[in-house]
């Protein structure tokens, strides 16, 4: 970005992703939520036109894009009606692998990131367990050396895209609790292949963005290479941080993305809708709430994209990132519903698109992160205060 605008090399990213995602109109997408099918036309498009990509390393076959190109053209899917269900069939590539990128061997780096690059491979992300939450410290997965291979046994819940992925980047202990001196260490970090046989992904039925599944893993004796193992052993804890910052990010501006899409679709039909001889856009009760939702989107905008920059010039950006997350959610939020009141009766409709950005939204309010812990890690970080849990 520079300064409040972006720059022509940015205007022309935006412009070519509009024009892909054209190609993918609302009736695609309601289809894709009506039947749950993944919207595989879609990511190969994507996939096509290297966008998987753009944040890999130039020498591993990607652009060397930073966080801010990679947030306009995540929100700019967002915002062209594909909502999560669009953003999150992508979003995993662009920065999911960063810990690999980072922290893995040249020879696994030199394996795995072109394949996913091209989509060849297709990976999830196994983090989240169903006794821990947002405590990874207390996960419970183990990963046991047993000559040159490691052997995985464990749960995880809320993994993404486990229906189709044939890899998954996992975390697990490899150190009982108990014998290292922080919860935190005794972590580690690997790339697996998805053996079937090894681990079966059960779809959890859910709210909305039912196109991109959300699974229960269940993982028995899973065998991993040892040169599978990302960076050292024990230190995959430091390793998942760097990419919490950038998730924050792509969350925060496909928030705004959706958020935009409901108001452009609201502010459409206040302005056609004509009830009692004048349009309903002309009555304050509609205009203010929506004028209301721009302002709310544009303010998260800001934060977000400054959140990008920060991380970009290699700056810390914890604080902004947080705030972003929370913004981008509670401006969305406020949008998605807005769209859906202005809208009436209609709001409730299917063909009118709105319930399913107002269903799609609440991602953004409960996952990677929730409200409640976005605050705490202002209130402790930034204001000093003392930690309460």
């Amino acid at each position: 970005m520079s300064g409040f605008w972006r720059n022509e090399a940015q205007r022309a990213l935006c412009d070519s992703i509009d024009r892909l995602c054209a190609r993918f109109d609302a009736a695609y997408w309601r289809k894709t939520d009506e039947t749950g099918d993944f919207p595989e036309d879609f990511v190969a498009a994507f996939a096509a036109g290297g966008w998987l990509g753009m944040g890999m390393p130039a020498e591993l076959g990607g652009s060397g894009l930073g966080l801010t190109e990679a947030a306009i053209v995540m929100q700019a899917v967002a915002e062209s009606g594909a909502g999560f269900s669009g953003a999150s069939a992508v979003h995993m590539n662009i920065f999911g692998p960063m810990p690999l990128v980072k922290f893995g061997s040249a020879d696994l780096r030199a394996r795995a990131i072109p394949r996913l690059i091209s989509g060849q491979d297709k990976m999830c992300f196994g983090v989240t367990e169903p006794d821990s939450g947002l405590d990874t410290a207390s996960l419970k997965t183990r990963a046991v050396r047993k000559g040159d291979r490691y052997i995985i046994n464990g749960r995880k819940i809320w993994t993404s895209t486990a229906q189709r992925a044939n890899k998954i980047l996992i975390v697990a202990r490899t150190t009982p609790r108990d014998q290292v001196a922080k919860p935190t260490q005794g972590l580690s970090l690997f790339y697996a292949d998805m053996d079937r046989s090894r681990v079966t992904a059960t779809v959890i039925p859910k709210m909305g963005r039912k196109a991109v599944d959300s699974n229960s893993v269940f993982i028995d004796d899973l065998e991993v290479p040892v040169e599978n193992l990302i960076g050292e052993e024990g230190k995959g804890f430091s390793y998942l941080l760097e990419g919490l910052n950038p998730e924050r990010v792509l969350v925060a501006v496909e928030a705004v993305g959706l958020g935009r899409a409901a108001l452009s679709r609201a502010a459409g039909y206040a302005r056609e809708r004509v009830v009692f001889g004048r349009p309903i856009g002309q009555n304050q009760g509609i205009a203010h709430p929506l004028a209301r939702a721009w302002a709310g989107l544009e303010a998260a905008d800001l934060m977000a994209f400054k959140a990008a920059a920060l991380h970009d010039a290699g700056r810390e950006c914890g604080a902004e990132a947080n705030a972003a997350k929370y913004l981008g959610a509670e401006a969305g939020f406020a949008a998605c519903e807005t769209a859906v009141l202005t809208h009436g009766g209609m709001g409730y409709a299917k063909e009118y698109d709105v319930e399913r950005y107002f269903r799609e939204i609440m991602i953004a309010r409960l996952a990677p992160i929730s409200r409640e812990m976005v605050l705490n890690y202002i209130a402790e970080r930034v204001l000093g205060l003392p930690k309460s849990y």
